[in-house]
């Protein structure tokens, strides 16, 4: 390439001042800026952080299903500062299992059969599959092998109650870190329902409303009501109070709620205290729970153990203890099944499940590491309560009329929508990021463009796709040129789209056809932006098909992303050993060094011009090289992605923050 005196002189500047600014790679400029370092990695490394993994289920019955990436690993939310079930005030560090924030795809099973290809990141060797037929939660965590996962549910019949009725009990469980599951009696397996908005002591369910209350363990400790149909939260009330029982009395619509020597009762409508009585005769006031019994008898626990309540003729409450003082346990709650069996749950990270007769205070292990029996949970129960699903008390609706229940339903009133697929998952977003200079190097600090994403495919009723939303946002645009984005879905041709819409065209060298995709190719592809100034805002990118499609035909986003570099069209800069669109073109040539001889996109010192992290990514500074700012980037490439699996997240040691943009 020829290179003039001035050009060098400005360059020189440019980078004095920090300017971004790039030279030409038409044969009128400088080359890039050159590096002697290289990376060795093995032959045909192509940068993936994620693998595309085949889920399969078997299921005789149509039920609804979810799958999630699974980690062991809890997720850190911070410390807080509150009061424990010992009545101590203390400041800790608070962890969540992370499982509901990773779902991937919901959908229920026709003929038998579900199955559908995710991209997951390659740290995670296991999936989380949750089953929920008529409100009946069962769940399972399965291994990947090589990329598939196979499951096959076979159904338990449920308990009998007194009127012939068959009715499952589910034992709801609440804790401190603000996780709501499921303890299922029979078996034991415990089945993750929801994150809660706070941690909590307390749960009870109106059964006839089919929703479960909560109180907040921190200030100001609001009221938090759970539709278990809707699965969602609301905060009724702040009731400026917390403590550790709570149950619901179904014969008043009231929740009563003990803290130390004290019983309340709230209006759960509106958060307002309608009474107070003192409970005499606990021989220790903290901890434990409430529980009535079918025939209204108020039950108390703490932990010195089990007591029954009576309320006397001078409105207060005496209590009569039942257990004996030498628990080896400290109960934190307890609850009445459809037999009149009363669970307790123990203190601990790992609690078991106790129960207990209410006459004798006998009781002996049922689940738990003192159990015996391989049901550590590895969870700690704050509080738990009984939820009953009778056979005779479904709720069939379908108001689209497209065979999918109201409450499994993402579209309830669209009959062409059901289900959605997330890449990266419905809670993250993954970024993609591109070095600008190719086929020249570049100083791989992978801030030319960077673009977050989230991909959300629009499924029917019959688990095929009839959109693709790819919600955009760039969050670094660091080059001197003008640079357009856009993907290439390799399993669809443009005659199969109907629309697209959401794209932002300012520089007039991008020719698209009346439905929204790029003329002249010969797969569909969609050109988000032709400058990625234009999508520095959150903006969803809607890809309608003309006819549903299979997800295996549609294929995984991100798909085959690339930039257009320069404004120049056949100028594509894709992911390693990803194909150029038709326009592209990976083997041009120019003047000085072409680190790209084999047009693969990896160059002649080992590194990408584009890498896809599902991940959210902090992208380096400006002329800061990735393997500088993320201390196993090396480790992790030179491994050809067998070690360092999770360099990009933020755990310690893999970051060196001061090196990274927000």
């Amino acid at each position: 390439m020829k290179i003039n005196i001035l050009h060098v002189l400005s360059l020189a500047l440019l980078v004095v001042f920090g300017s971004c600014a790039k030279p030409d790679i038409n044969g009128d400029g400088s080359s890039s800026t050159d590096t002697d370092n290289s990376i060795n990695v093995p032959e045909g490394f192509d940068y993936s952080t994620y693998r595309t993994v085949d889920i399969v289920i078997n299921d005789n019955e149509s039920a609804k299903y979810d799958v999630y990436a699974y980690i062991e690993d809890p997720y850190f939310l911070g410390s807080e500062t509150f009061v424990n079930q010992s009545n101590e005030t203390v400041t800790e560090n608070i962890y969540r299992n992370d499982i509901i924030n990773k779902l991937i795809f919901s959908g229920v099973t026709q003929n038998g059969l579900l199955k559908q290809s995710i991209n997951i990141p390659t740290f995670y060797d296991k999936v989380y599959i949750r089953r929920v037929k008529d409100l009946n939660y069962t769940s399972s965590i399965e291994e990947i092998y090589s990329n598939e996962v196979n499951y096959t549910h076979f159904t338990s019949s449920g308990r009998s109650s007194t009127d012939s009725t068959i009715v499952n009990d589910f034992l709801y469980c609440v804790n401190g870190s603000g996780e709501l599951f499921q303890v299922n009696p029979l078996d034991g397996v415990l089945t993750y329902i929801s994150d809660m908005p706070m941690g909590s002591w307390t749960c009870a369910i109106d059964q006839e409303n089919k929703v479960l209350y909560s109180i907040g363990k921190s200030n100001p400790h609001p009221l938090m009501k759970y539709s278990i149909e809707n699965d969602t939260w609301e905060t009724v009330a702040n009731l400026g109070i917390g403590g550790p029982r709570l149950d619901f009395n179904k014969n008043d619509g009231l929740l009563y709620f003990s803290n130390l020597d004290k019983l309340y009762t709230f209006d759960p409508a509106n958060g307002n205290n309608l009474n107070i009585w003192t409970i005499n005769d606990l021989h220790n006031t903290s901890g434990g729970d409430l529980a009535f019994a079918e025939d209204g008898t108020l039950f108390l626990c703490t932990f010195s153990g089990l007591y029954r309540l009576e309320l006397n003729a001078n409105g207060e409450y005496d209590s009569y203890r039942i257990s004996a003082d030498n628990l080896p346990f400290s109960p934190t709650s307890m609850t009445f099944d459809s037999n009149q069996e009363l669970w307790l749950a123990s203190n601990g990270n790992s609690s078991d499940l106790i129960i207990m007769d209410t006459v004798t205070g006998g009781w002996q292990y049922a689940y738990g590491v003192s159990a015996n029996n391989a049901t550590d949970f590895g969870v700690t129960i704050n509080d738990l309560t009984t939820f009953r699903v009778y056979s005779e008390d479904t709720d069939n609706t379908d108001t689209d009329g497209d065979g999918i229940l109201d409450r499994d339903d993402a579209y309830p009133e669209e009959a062409d929508k059901a289900f959605e697929m997330f890449t990266p998952s419905k809670y993250g977003t993954g970024t993609i990021a591109f070095e600008d200079l190719w086929p020249s190097n570049g100083d791989y600090d992978f801030n030319d463009m960077a673009l977050n994403y989230q991909a959300i495919a629009v499924l029917n009723s019959d688990n095929l796709a009839v959109q693709i939303d790819f919600i955009a946002k760039v969050k670094s645009n660091s080059a001197g040129y003008i640079n357009g984005i856009g993907i290439e879905i390799e399993g669809l041709t443009s005659d199969q789209i109907e629309s697209v819409s959401g794209t932002s065209y300012t520089e007039n060298y991008i020719q698209v056809a009346t439905n929204g995709t790029e003329t002249n190719q010969a797969k569909a592809v969609v050109i988000l932006t032709d400058n990625a100034i234009n999508l520095t805002n959150q903006t969803t990118i809607s890809i309608k098909f003309t006819e549903p499609v299979s997800t295996e035909a549609l294929g995984v986003a991100p798909f085959n992303p690339f930039i257009i570099a320069n404004k120049v069209r056949e100028n594509e800069i894709h992911l390693p050993y990803y194909n150029p669109t038709s326009l592209g073109n990976n083997s041009i040539e120019i003047e000085g060094l072409n680190n790209d001889p084999n047009g693969n996109y990896v160059s002649s010192n080992g590194y990408p011009w584009a890498i896809s992290i599902i991940h959210d990514f902090n992208v380096p500074k400006e002329a800061v090289k990735i393997n500088d700012a993320y201390n196993y980037f090396n480790e992790w490439a030179e491994s050809g992605g067998t070690q360092a699996l999770d360099w990009y997240k933020d755990n310690p040691g893999n970051r060196n923050s001061n090196l990274l943009t927000d």
